[in-house]
């Protein structure tokens, strides 16, 4: 992986109202209608839908995908009860799965002759199982399962029976390795697989093979994901090396600065997109649930979640902190005032650019750099400067009832990106950190479990549609020229630290109050 050069190929608030912790959902709609879902074939650019076979569903959610996340207008189909409603509970309320146990929900999973589940149930039950049991366990269950539901102890009866069906547990097996790649780093997954190949491979030739190509793609995206992965360990050595010119304002001419690299915003703006879109691309759906996952209160073993695979939604998180703080270095850095006001104007201008192309976290995290007490305290700096621009966009992010304002851009965004005519148009990066939020509230606001014991699919559906709309920003090539010099000096160059931008500011303008001063005193104690 060269973060470098293009990547390897292969490679909202809740609507609903809840009460108590068992959420109690009301809708401005006679009844209740799950949240539509937007899928997309592959995982993570992963490529799309190779080798699966196009099957109709035979349950109630057939056809209820939208291009739109937006659309919430359900064409209501008739219920058709599933082949395994008898297995287990399972509660439906105008056609849609509101709760079942989750022996039922796994039966649910498991496609027949006549049966493939939908790929909305597939997605949403795969992405949040996880809060149940691990995949390992799921993946095994589902595997004794798909075997177990078609032995009759007739050889040539068993081997007509696996060819009906192999294509449906190939196609299942697709969707999982597609859409979930990263739990199979699991050993234990991967030994299940290669077991259901040989399985497969005494009834129907063609789903073995399949079964091959399908293994084939998960090692080539599992290989990505570790390349992906040493580079970023990589970069982040790099750019925690301190050279002793960084360290002093007065050496800073040995030092480069991003006007020398780039001096136009646009540019600079279609950079920080690659990095976004680049970064973005390697983070699983499921890490936003194993984020936040808890012990199942009906679980009396150790959770799986004692170790939180959520590796590259933190590595993005730690990008978006990096930007800040290198915007505010670029800044505090500059010995003249006219300088420092030449940063400020640029990093004004490279943020209105962002927000023009639908990079809403590199705006957030320069706004967010250009907001900490370092660069703020710089009164005679951002005297210099034209503060018009910076205003509208603080009035865009503006963190008030809600992030109202970002939230109805953001879904002006998203309506551009359904309707685009080229790649630009399509680009929609959130502001990260107020994704994760939303997830996690919703996700701390419902009960998992209802008081019977079932699991809670409302609120499955719910976490799915929030994933899903992710998912459908995260798979946009980035339509830009990659600049290798200007990409390296954003994720290399070293930055201040809290204490170092501190005690430049002071040196860029002196302390105003004995507080400053006493903090100027003890930080040049400390650097």
């Amino acid at each position: 992986y060269d973060p470098f050069s293009s990547p390897p190929s292969g490679c909202g608030v809740v609507s609903a109202c809840w009460s108590v912790r068992e959420c109690q959902f009301h809708s401005n709609v006679e009844g209740f209608s799950r949240p539509e879902l937007y899928l997309v074939g592959g995982g993570g650019g992963g490529g799309g839908g190779g080798g699966i076979v196009n099957m109709p569903p035979t349950t109630p959610y057939a056809g209820k995908f939208s291009p739109s996340p937006y659309n919430n207008n359900d064409n209501l189909h008739k219920y058709h009860q599933p082949m395994e409603a008898s297995y287990g509970d399972m509660c439906y309320h105008d056609n849609s799965l509101v709760s079942g146990s989750l022996e039922a929900l796994i039966q649910h999973l498991v496609p027949t002759v006549d049966y493939y589940p939908d790929r909305s149930y597939v997605f949403t039950f795969l992405l949040s199982s996880r809060l149940f049991l691990n995949p390992y366990e799921l993946m095994s269950r589902v595997c004794h399962l798909c075997v177990e539901q078609h032995r009759s102890g007739d050889l040539l009866l068993d081997k007509i029976r696996i060819r009906d069906v192999a294509p449906k547990i190939v196609q299942l097996l697709t969707e999982w390795t597609e859409t979930f790649p990263y739990d199979f780093r699991d050993e234990r997954m991967m030994r299940c697989l290669k077991e259901m190949s040989h399985h497969l491979a005494r009834g129907d030739e063609y789903s073995w093979r399949a079964m091959q190509q399908m293994t084939q793609r998960l090692i080539r995206r599992l290989a990505a994901l570790g390349q992906y992965e040493e580079a970023i360990a990589t970069l982040n050595a790099s750019a925690a090396e301190r050279p002793a010119a960084l360290k002093t304002k007065q050496h800073n001419g040995q030092r480069s600065d991003v006007l020398s690299i780039s001096d136009d915003a646009f540019i600079l703006a279609q950079q920080l997109t690659h990095i976004e879109l680049d970064r973005l691309s390697f983070i699983g759906p499921e890490e936003f649930i194993q984020a936040f996952g808890v012990k199942d209160p009906l679980d009396n073993h150790k959770s799986f979640f004692r170790k939180r695979k959520t590796t590259n939604l933190e590595a993005y998180v730690a990008w978006f902190n990096r930007l800040s703080y290198l915007v505010a270095t670029e800044i505090c850095m500059p010995v003249k005032k006219k300088h420092r006001a030449r940063a400020l104007e640029f990093f004004i201008d490279v943020a209105r650019e962002c927000f023009n192309i639908g990079n809403f976290n590199s705006l957030m995290a320069i706004i967010t750099g250009m907001n900490m007490s370092p660069v703020s305290r710089l009164k005679k700096t951002w005297s210099k400067v034209n503060t018009d621009k910076f205003d509208i966009l603080e009035h865009q992010m503006d963190p008030s009832s809600n992030f109202s304002n970002y939230r109805t851009a953001l879904r002006g965004a998203t309506q551009r990106s359904i309707t685009a005519h080229s790649n630009q148009e399509k680009i929609v990066i959130p502001f990260f950190s107020l994704l994760i939020k939303d997830i996690y509230f919703l996700n701390e606001g419902c009960a998992s479990r209802l008081s019977n014991g079932h699991v809670n699919f409302e609120k499955l559906w719910d976490l799915a549609k929030q994933v899903s709309e992710f998912l459908v920003w995260r798979q946009v090539t980035c339509p830009f020229e990659r600049d290798r010099k200007i990409l390296q000096y954003l994720v290399t160059t070293p930055v201040f630290t809290e204490d170092e931008l501190h005690l430049a500011s002071y040196e860029s303008e002196g302390p105003e109050n004995h507080m400053e001063k006493d903090s100027r005193r003890s930080l040049r104690c400390v650097t």
